[in-house]
């Protein structure tokens, strides 16, 4: 079965100059093993790459039933030096959301 990330969890975005964060919330606690399995780091990097130039580093925040992805040198300087809505971190969000995610099995 193949669903986007937005049929599954919303997102919340920050950015302060060249990084952005973005927080991963399924919309059912349940499946939030789904998301820490298949939203790794590489995956966030590889889909948002025409965005991001250095590192993704994903936090598991269980308590919150969250991803915490920080993602380093966004293109264009960031929020503070571009021009282009690109690179700010709501637009990063939206742009991830968009992310694919092959599923055998929801649960």
């Amino acid at each position: 079965m193949r669903v986007l990330l937005h049929e599954l969890a919303h997102c919340r975005a920050g950015d302060k100059g060249n990084t952005a964060t973005l927080s991963v919330f399924p919309y059912d606690d349940a499946d939030y093993p789904l998301l820490v399995r298949e939203l790794t780091a590489d995956r966030v990097r590889a889909h948002l790459a025409s965005h991001v130039g250095g590192e993704v580093v994903r936090y598991e925040l269980p308590n919150l039933v969250a991803l915490h992805f920080v993602c380093h040198q966004v293109v264009d300087g960031g929020v503070t030096t571009s021009l282009a809505l690109d690179t700010h971190g709501k637009t990063l969000s939206s742009r991830l959301l968009s992310l694919p995610l092959d599923l055998e099995d929801r649960r």
